[in-house]
């Protein structure tokens, strides 16, 4: 089975800007928030698929909804 590519932390905080949400604070890892829901996203290079698609459930996308803002 290959294994999935992940995704620059970069380009994730760039999709979810897309969809509402504004940088908190940045650390270990970033913060973001849309009023409602507040996720973190790790400041690794890459972000692991599996755990990029955890952060996608909890913003309220789905995987492929995610895939196509990046």
């Amino acid at each position: 089975m290959p294994k999935r590519p992940g995704i620059n932390h970069l380009a994730a905080v760039r999709a979810l800007e897309k969809i509402g949400f504004i940088v908190i604070r940045q650390g270990k890892h970033i913060t973001m928030s849309d009023g409602l829901r507040t996720i973190q996203i790790p400041r690794a290079n890459p972000v692991n698929a599996y755990t990029m698609g955890n952060i996608a459930k909890q913003c309220g996308l789905s995987p492929e909804e995610f895939r196509q803002l990046v």
